[in-house]
């Protein structure tokens, strides 16, 4: 299928490539982590980060392709907005699921940026979502939560966290988790850095008491993984979006390096090994772009319907051509392409990492199998 834009959706993308050229263009304007606030802030008042915002909440309420379209621009102009991925996440998940006072402040927040996360993974329960043993408990003051997350993306610079608790059942059971809205300046939430090839972008959270209100339920009681699966959709656009804008990134930085680097008396590009890495590199991204569209369009088109197959296909191929195409193209640049001196380090670490989080590759596939009853 071919990828027809609105005049409007064209000024859009143009409108946020020139600001990543302009805010974002050198590593100085950038910094040195994933996330820069005065960056992130310029965004949310020039109305990008509530994209998605139904207007009511101060957004948008524009769809998944645009979503995509932003994203992808974000990803190919580097723009330090990483708090921008969890927070739509979790402003999805609070917009399909939550009370009406918890989408003014959630969805309202994100429009005006306000950074949030979303709590899963524990050390005994990553890929398997049903061993969660964080637990929550109602007492009269409201959910008492105890118990530890781990790899909770940016929670260090989050308003609030929206937990996976265990609510009812045991470890194992599918039944009986909650989502919980967990403010990070709650009494007895510690909140701990992990060092990572990408630096600070991830973290250890502890929870011992913390006492949150009842009214901080998102959904339904013991129906909360029934909702995380409704949002497998946005999750997955979102972080295919954001390594299609990457791949390309990485592709034309590659390409910009051997058109202009010469050995053997003429440029390195010329030869007919990296012309044909290049071409099949070219094609994968193509593909990637059509797929992520057509995702997003189908999201569009029925945005109560789950496409377990679809979402788990787009976030597969997208982030595994990402880091096949930065992969390479380190590997075309040589040790320029290993020196900090160029973006392409960067490029390897971010798609490296883009094929574990949100589900990985290994999981997205068991995920399509399944939908052809195997």
């Amino acid at each position: 299928m071919s990828i027809d834009l609105t005049d409007e959706q064209r000024a859009f993308v143009d409108a946020v490539a020139d600001f990543c050229r302009r805010e974002t263009g050198t590593r100085e304007q950038r910094g040195d982590g994933p996330h820069h606030p005065d960056i992130y802030r310029k965004m949310a008042d020039l109305g990008w980060l509530g994209v998605t915002v139904p207007d009511q909440y101060g957004g948008a309420g524009a769809g998944m392709v645009d979503t995509c379209l932003f994203l992808e621009q974000v990803g190919y102009g580097q723009a330090p907005v990483g708090g921008f991925t969890t927070s739509a996440i979790v402003a999805a998940a609070v917009e399909r699921s939550g009370s009406e006072p918890q989408k003014k402040t959630v969805l309202g927040g994100l429009a005006t940026g306000r950074v949030y996360a979303i709590a899963m993974s524990e050390p005994e329960a990553g890929s398997d979502v049903a061993n969660l043993s964080c637990r929550a408990v109602l007492t009269d003051d409201g959910y008492v939560i105890n118990g530890q997350k781990t790899w909770c993306s940016n929670a260090h610079i989050a308003d609030a966290i929206l937990l996976v608790a265990r609510t009812g059942g045991h470890p194992g059971d599918h039944h009986g988790l909650t989502m919980l809205l967990v403010p990070t300046d709650a009494a007895g939430l510690r909140i701990s850095g992990i060092e990572t090839m990408g630096g600070r972008e991830v973290n250890d959270l502890y929870f011992t008491d913390v006492v949150v209100p009842a009214d901080a339920v998102v959904g339904t009681v013991d129906r909360g993984w029934q909702q995380l699966m409704a949002g497998l959709n946005v999750e997955r656009l979102i972080l295919a979006a954001l390594m299609l804008g990457t791949a390309q990134r990485a592709f034309d930085d590659a390409l910009d390096f051997i058109k202009q680097r010469k050995q053997f008396g003429r440029p390195v590009g010329s030869f007919q090994a990296l012309r044909h890495r290049v071409a099949d590199l070219a094609t994968e991204i193509e593909c990637c772009r059509l797929l992520v569209h057509r995702v997003a369009t189908l999201a569009d088109r029925d945005p109560h319907k789950v496409l377990p197959r679809e979402s788990s296909m787009v976030k597969l191929k997208t982030t595994e051509v990402a880091r096949q195409v930065a992969l390479a193209g380190m590997q075309m640049m040589g040790g320029y392409g290993y020196a900090t001196e160029y973006d392409m380090e960067r490029h390897v670490r971010a798609t490296l990492v883009s094929t574990i989080y949100g589900g990985t590759s290994e999981i997205q596939r068991d995920i399509i199998g399944k939908t052809y009853g195997l």
